[in-house]
């Protein structure tokens, strides 16, 4: 029991290391060959914060745990919502710019009813499903481009940028790297949580929810409270919105599309769906009319969160 804890811990850690090692060394590369931040951005760099998700959720329906692999998306969705933004609200007033209220927030709560109409059609997600998935994922980056040609800023983090000491084979070694520790660090994170749901009597889909949605949702977490430290609020939540579009359309689009049988959607995962919007409900309604998160509303949103958890726990 103990082992596979510490194997856990070993997971997230090398996920989301790899992460940030893919990212940075892919990121440089592009921009080797000239190729605008903007879409380094919209691809690479975005990818980044849902890549440990990604890697879990399509391992996982691979391994055939498929609590895991969609309880992680809605757990992880939850998370970012009430407990990343709550703790952020808590540190400093967190400043939401109008597009992210009027049109991101509401886009994550309309993909996230689309999710529960797709996965309550046969109770299952097959690859039909996961195409209409990935042809909204087109729209929202079809969106940010359009975001940024008209002088906006868009949800993406900030790209890395090229030093003198990164020669191409030194950035080639750490793509190389970075893919190597996201695949083992999502085989060992699907294998060690198992266990450990077997070992407690529970069920992937609570072991999905809470313990592998916490982890895979540590970038969020580190990304949303440094920018928030830093002042950089909108960063910090427009981080978190953005990463839930990823993680509803990206990943359990790109799960659906290239796992070898349908992804059990059980009816289980209503109730989770329904949380991902009210967290998402409440957070907008929190918002003042100076389109800051109110600290009381950061510090319901943390209560939110934990009532939650002990719910379905």
């Amino acid at each position: 029991m103990l082992m596979n804890v510490v194997l856990l811990v070993v997971g997230f850690v090398m996920l989301i290391k790899g992460a940030d090692v893919f990212v940075e060394g892919a990121s440089k590369v592009a921009a080797k060959f000239h190729i605008p931040q903007i879409v380094i951005g919209l691809t690479i760099v975005a990818f980044g914060t849902s890549a440990p998700e990604a890697a879990v959720s399509i391992a996982s329906s691979y391994k055939g745990s498929a609590g895991i692999a969609v309880g992680n998306i809605l757990g992880s969705n939850i998370c970012n919502v009430f407990l990343i933004l709550g703790v952020a609200g808590m540190i400093t007033s967190l400043k939401v710019k109008k597009n992210t209220l009027r049109i991101e927030t509401p886009f994550v709560i309309g993909i996230t009813l689309l999710l529960g109409a797709l996965g309550m059609n046969g109770n299952s997600l097959n690859r039909l499903d996961g195409a209409i998935l990935w042809i909204f994922f087109i729209l929202f980056l079809s969106y940010l481009l359009w975001l940024s040609k008209n002088g906006e800023e868009t949800t993406l983090d900030d790209v890395p940028e090229l030093e003198e000491n990164d020669t191409f084979l030194k950035l080639v070694v750490e793509i190389i790297l970075g893919i190597v520790c996201v695949v083992i660090g999502s085989n060992v994170t699907v294998d060690a949580a198992s266990e450990i749901a077997s070992a407690f009597g529970v069920s992937d889909r609570i072991i999905g929810l809470t313990i592998v949605a916490l982890g895979t949702s540590l970038p969020e977490l580190v990304t949303s409270v440094n920018a928030s430290l830093k002042g950089r609020n909108d960063i910090a939540v427009g981080n978190i919105i953005g990463s839930n579009i990823f993680n509803v359309l990206f990943v359990l689009g790109t799960a659906s599309l290239v796992s070898k049988n349908a992804i059990p959607f059980p009816a289980t995962f209503m109730f989770d769906l329904v949380i991902a919007v009210a967290a998402l409900v409440i957070f907008m309604i929190f918002v003042n009319k100076d389109y800051c998160l109110r600290k009381t509303g950061a510090f319901i949103m943390l209560v939110c969160y934990f009532a939650y958890i002990f719910y379905i726990v």
